[in-house]
């Protein structure tokens, strides 16, 4: 059967896809534990850019705004220099928010749209600009939670 034109996508985004998947990260995440132990080694650049490229959202902007970090100090790291540990845990639990957001959607469009507008249940705030604190994260998170089981949200 002929697939033809049709755009492919990708339909399960999952941590370690997104923060750039097994030859990146080195290792794949059964537990928790496997993220706490890999925030406390440090994700390489790599694993940050690889988060950036799925949000499709300007570097600078991910990187001063949630990172609270100066691009020109990321711009300096090697690929594969690590980030700090805090830096790294910040990322890993962003990216569980947005592996959320995949199964809430299951469309990566949906996703980067549902982040960058505008949320009443975040009291008019887009989950984006919520990804700097694990606070926000975590109202983001039950939001998708609200939405996953039909509350609305």
């Amino acid at each position: 059967m002929a697939i033809g034109n049709k755009k492919e996508t990708k339909t399960f985004w999952d941590v370690v896809s997104l923060l750039g998947g097994r030859d990146v990260m080195g290792t794949g995440i059964k537990t928790e534990f496997d993220l706490i132990a890999l925030g406390n080694d440090g994700l390489t650049r790599v694993s940050l850019d690889a988060l950036i490229a799925f949000l499709q959202v300007p570097r600078k902007l991910f990187v001063e705004t949630i990172l609270d970090m100066s691009i020109k100090t990321v711009e300096r790291k090697k690929s594969n220099d690590r980030l700090d540990r805090r830096t790294s845990s910040l990322i890993i639990e962003i990216a569980k928010v947005v592996e959320h957001a995949m199964e809430v959607f299951e469309d990566e469009d949906k996703v980067r749209d549902w982040l960058a507008t505008s949320n009443r249940a975040l009291n008019g705030m887009r989950p984006f600009d919520l990804f700097h604190t694990p606070t926000g994260l975590m109202l983001v998170n039950t939001v998708l939670g609200r939405i996953e089981e039909g509350v609305y949200s």
